[in-house]
Order: structure tokens, then sequence, then C-alpha cells
């Protein structure tokens, strides 16, 4: 598929917008989602779109509704507050919506891959999971990448806070006691090794590995730009 390196979007007529790459975080203007790498930006107005947003397809379908065709929305359908179906967050801007289901999902959301390779392991994209979250421990609705071990589970939603929580405390001069909060959200499976018998502390070491990959790999996917380069620049910025 060919990319447009500078068009008219109908969100932002009176410019053109500049496909560039950043690797500062940025606020989506389509679908107020935070976002990071590809964009497509007005340099006259500081008006962003994730590429996702930008050049969005008038109607797609997804694996996980069979009997569901979305539709591209500028702005949310109706007068009742809308949540996306993968992440739980509201809806605020640009959505994929089934309106004979009722169905929402942010358009990042809806183009998160399937299948995320982690460079070791593959993590498979689940509509729900049985198994605790690593961050949260909850099992409840919302989508989740789960490893190929299935010993691993990362809700999108905790994933997504996290990430928003960490720029926030980075880029806005947050408290150094939040930022210190926010770097304990992350369970420390290395700590735990302590508490278990030398037999175990190499599988344990091994988790504590893949949990670092699959967060690196599962940011980049849900800022709308699911590659290698993107993930190694929000490995920085996440809690070591």
């Amino acid at each position: 598929m060919k990319i447009d390196k500078e068009f008219c979007h109908p969100a932002h007529p009176n410019h053109k917008l500049r496909l560039e790459y950043t690797e500062i975080p940025f606020n989506c203007d389509g679908c107020k989602e935070a976002g990071i790498g590809l964009k497509y930006k007005c340099t006259q107005c500081e008006f962003d779109l994730h590429k996702a947003c930008a050049v969005a397809s008038p109607t797609i379908t997804h694996p996980f509704y069979k009997k569901c065709e979305f539709r591209f929305c500028y702005r949310p359908p109706g007068t009742v507050m809308r949540i996306c179906d993968a992440c739980g967050d509201d809806v605020l801007g640009f959505v994929y919506h089934c309106y004979r289901c009722g169905f929402d999902l942010h358009p990042c959301c809806a183009n998160l891959p399937q299948i995320l390779d982690d460079g070791e392991n593959n993590l498979y994209l689940y509509l729900k999971v049985s198994s605790p979250c690593h961050r949260c421990g909850g099992k409840g609705a919302g989508w989740s990448y789960r490893s190929e071990c299935k010993n691993y589970n990362l809700h999108v939603s905790c994933v997504k806070q996290l990430l928003v929580e960490s720029w926030q405390a980075m880029y806005l001069n947050v408290d150094k006691n939040k930022v210190r909060e926010i770097q304990t959200r992350i369970p420390k499976l290395k700590g735990s090794m302590l508490n278990h018998p030398k037999g175990r502390q190499a599988k344990v070491k091994k988790y504590s590995q893949m949990a670092s990959g699959a967060i690196n790999v599962i940011v980049s996917a849900i800022l709308g730009d699911p590659t290698a380069i993107i993930a190694a620049v929000v490995g920085g910025l996440m809690p070591k």
C-alpha cells in the first residue's frame, strides 16, 4: 500500500499534513490517544494524527467480532459516552463503530496485530483470558496479549495506563515521589527470585526477561507503529 508523504485531511482541511517520524510522545488530535513514531503533522497548527487515524479505512472487520462491520466515524455516535471495547478507555474522537452491535474500537486498537514477536517469543492477542494480568492481577474484560507459553498476560488497557503515567512523570515534571510510585507498578520478578529455590530461579529469570520484551513490543503496537525501533525507544521510557 502506497503511503502519501503529504495530503489534505477532512478533519484539518485548511493545511496539508506531512508524514514524519518522532521519538517524542504526542497526543493524536483525531482519536485523542497517545502516540509515538510515524504521524501526520501540520507544522502550522501543531495538529497531529496517528498514521492509523490519518489513513483509516471507511469500513473494517475484526476477527473478534465476526458479525460486525465497523464504520469509521470522526466523532463518537450518539449522545452517550462510548467506551473502546478493546482497552476500556473513553472514546473521545475518531472511532470505528458497529451500528448493528454497538461495539467501538479506537483506530489504533482496531489495528493491533493478532501476533507480536518480541524477539524470542510470540505474543497472541486474545479477546479475554482466564489467567490474571501480570500488572493488575485482574481477569476482567478487555483485550490481552498472552505469551506463547501462556504464563504471561498483559491487558492492553494496563500497558496504556502505565505508559501515559510514565510519560507524565518524565515530560510534565511530575513530583519525584510520583515517579517512584509509577516505577513500582510492574511486578519485579527478579526480586521474587529470592523466595524461590535455586532450581526455580532460572525459570523466574526467564519470565522476567520475557516480561520486559513483551511490554516493549505491546507498547509499540498500541501507539500505532508496531516496529522494533519504536519498541526500543519506548523501552527506554519504561521503568526498569
